[in-house]
């Protein structure tokens, strides 16, 4: 069984931002979204947490680029989680077991 870490590699990119996304699914990795109370200093969040980046948007959500602040892409950041966590689904990739 692969992690999902090893699974995002050469997928589509789920980011998409507009001027920041290079669509290069060679660079794609799981790219984790940091929130309070969900990671904490040299800490990830769950790869649940993350989505498929190339390597231009997941600069942009890491911050190493100075071009776009977390805040100017933080809407297209929820909706690249959306649309991640539906490929999950239709996909079966990830269940809910109760």
């Amino acid at each position: 069984m692969k992690s999902l870490r090893t699974f995002a590699n050469g997928k589509p990119c789920m980011c998409r931002f507009v001027g920041i996304c290079n669509w290069d699914e060679s660079t794609t990795v799981l790219a984790h979204i940091r929130r309070a109370n969900i990671a904490g200093m040299g800490q990830k969040p769950p790869d649940t947490c993350a989505v498929w980046a190339c390597s231009a948007c997941h600069d942009a959500i890491d911050s190493r680029t100075r071009n776009h602040s977390l805040g100017e892409i933080e809407g297209d950041l929820l909706d690249a989680l959306l649309r991640q966590h539906a490929w999950y689904d239709k996909h079966e990739i990830l269940t809910v077991v109760l």
